[in-house]
């Protein structure tokens, strides 16, 4: 078939079912971008890349399906760096379309030259750039069918001048293969361990919400089991929220229920998982991870497998695939053993957790500091962050989707959220960068249109986003609800600083007199701030109505005192020692030229 290479390229597209892309309009691929309206493709133009990289992210985790981002070259791709790596850590199979600066001038340092395949070479999980016009087609496919087979964003980078050349040209068939179920040999021992287990414990990873009738399967083995089911750090929707035997997330201010079940462990499921270090961290003071538990780890990608912890038994496979194949092949009276005394166990810790995570409405100081009593004392008629978490919580839609940003205040409230379905709760992941919040829910709106979405920030991890606002107000967008915590200030560095450098805060502080409900309200989005948890709850529930029968936008600032929660990283910070000691009396002038 004769066509262009830009008409090929779009074919490709259509052929696997990719409509949404994500980016800021660019010469280097206009032949494409010109051809959108036509092919059924919608073209999403954001206020700055790497938003617009996160709200690729968000549509994909959302529903599973694949989005494209694409920039002009050069300035435009590099402002993907930091969506691309995120999305790779949270394992989303985007398509990342990186136009290049002509091959006729490359290599000249000519205008907006970058070398964009080593600039992604650590972020991506595939990458390819197309060395003929008519192998366009050939390469596309390609790279979308690695991205699906990795769950990982996959690379095509394409010189500018391949666009608009008409070649001949065989449209290849879609690479489609079968996902693992795992060894024959390796089910059987898991199964047997499971079969023989006092008090086995699920542990759920990312991989259950990615593989289909995952949760289901999960689900299903615990029940027959009759084992505690926890999840890791940032993935709260891969078990029933419901469910008795869904013990919460394990890391970072997460359930404390299901660090003391999972302690009790003889032998531990990690379904799903590659047991990335923050969903293994001590909490609350508790070491909780069972050391001399016989630990069988899954997950499709096997040079994850052991990677973290010492395993007993590692399998390469789909989580649902490999549940069922487990499940399967338990013995008789699997799960027998001490079985109502488990039941009870996990009732009775599930509920001593859940009555004391109601009752902590404030943050505690170490020893020695007296940074949190001094905030209450500032300002005692302001919510706390975990009342207004409380507040939220009583208000959020048990259907909806929300997103979470990086910081203390979002991290606060990892232990309050839980999801009966998968899909529903889209944090920044493993990479965790600032900003995420805003544009990954507004992807996930697109994906998701009848479905409410809530996004959270930070104030301070907002501010990066904040530029969206300017965007999404237009009358294509959809409209989306988003709470920003506003207590001036950046919180996680803020509680670095307060533990280990005597309270000598710096770059921690933020502009009191900014108001992000005021710049919604300039873009012609509503803008409200809620100083209580009654006014919080009823905020939240009237931009969910405004949002879903009205299609308005609307910002809330939660104002919060400046309470702080556990830092991120007890195991990486330590207090600074003084040897030679600094003085700005040796402070000398820079000479210039």
């Amino acid at each position: 078939m004769r066509m262009t290479t830009e008409e090929a390229f779009v074919k490709v597209l259509q052929r696997h079912g990719i409509e949404h892309v994500f980016g800021i309009i660019g010469s280097a691929f206009m032949p494409i971008s010109d051809l959108f309206p036509a092919a059924g493709i919608t073209f999403w133009d954001c206020a700055h890349e790497g938003s617009g990289g996160m709200m690729a992210d968000g549509y994909t985790r959302a529903s599973g399906k694949m989005a494209m981002m694409i920039a002009q070259n050069g300035p435009g791709i590099t402002n993907f760096v930091t969506a691309v790596k995120t999305a790779y850590w949270n394992h989303s199979p985007l398509l990342l379309v990186t136009p290049q600066a002509a091959n006729k001038t490359i290599g000249q340092g000519g205008f907006q030259e970058v070398e964009q395949m080593a600039l992604f070479k650590d972020m991506v999980a595939y990458q390819e750039e197309v060395r003929d016009p008519s192998r366009i087609a050939e390469v596309l496919t390609r790279v979308i069918a690695q991205a699906k087979r990795h769950s990982a964003p996959a690379q095509i980078n394409v010189p500018r001048d391949l666009f608009t050349q008409v070649i001949d040209i065989e449209l290849p068939p879609i690479l489609a293969f079968e996902r693992p179920a795992g060894g024959a040999e390796s089910i059987a021992k898991a199964a047997q361990l499971l079969s023989s287990a006092r008090f086995p414990v699920i542990l759920n990873g990312a991989g259950v919400v990615l593989s289909p009738g995952g949760i289901d399967a999960s689900r299903a083995l615990a029940e027959a089991l009759d084992a505690p089911a926890c999840c890791g750090y940032q993935h709260n929707d891969a078990f029933p929220g419901s469910h008795p035997l869904f013990a919460g997330p394990l890391g970072y201010n997460g359930s404390k229920a299901a660090m003391q079940l999972i302690a009790k462990a003889d032998v531990v499921l990690a379904l799903g998982t590659r047991l990335n270090p923050f969903s293994t961290l001590p909490g609350y003071g508790i070491d909780y991870w069972p050391k001399q538990a016989a630990i069988i780890q899954v997950d499709i990608n096997p040079n994850r497998i052991g990677l973290t912890k010492p395993i007993s038994i590692g399998i390469v496979g789909d989580a649902a695939k490999v549940a069922k194949e487990i499940h399967a092949r338990l013995g008789a009276g699997t799960g027998d053993k001490d079985r109502a005394a488990r039941k009870a166990v996990i009732a009775q810790t599930k509920s001593a957790w859940a009555q004391e995570l109601t009752s902590m409405d404030h943050e505690q100081d170490d020893p020695g500091t007296t940074w949190n009593a001094r905030a209450r004392r500032a300002k005692p008629d302001w919510m706390s962050p975990r009342k207004a978490w409380r507040a939220i919580t009583a208000s959020l839609p048990r259907d909806a989707i929300i997103s979470s940003d990086i910081g203390n205040n979002c991290a606060i409230g990892n232990a309050y959220p839980s999801f009966e379905q998968g899909r529903k709760y889209l944090a920044p992941g493993l990479f965790g960068p600032c900003g995420y919040g805003l544009p990954s829910i507004v992807g996930a709106k697109i994906a998701c249109p009848e479905v409410p979405v809530v996004g959270f920030a930070g104030d301070g991890a907002f501010g990066i986003a904040v530029t969206e606002l300017t965007a999404i107000g237009r009358k294509e967008w959809p409209a989306i609800t988003m709470i920003v915590f506003r207590n001036y200030q950046w919180g996680a560095e803020k509680r670095n600083s307060t533990l280990w450098y005597d309270d000598n805060f710096v770059g921690t502080e933020l502009d009191e007199d900014v108001s992000y409900a005021g710049i919604a309200k300039a873009c012609g989005l509503q803008g409200v701030q809620a100083f209580t948890m009654d006014a919080l709850s009823k905020a939240l529930a009237q931009a969910i109505t405004d949002q879903m029968q009205h299609k308005k936008t609307t910002l809330i600032e939660a104002m919060i005192n400046q309470e702080l929660g556990e830092p991120f990283r007890r195991d990486a910070m330590k207090k600074p020692v003084k040897v030679a000691g600094i003085d700005r009396a040796d402070m000398r002038p820079q000479e210039v030229g």
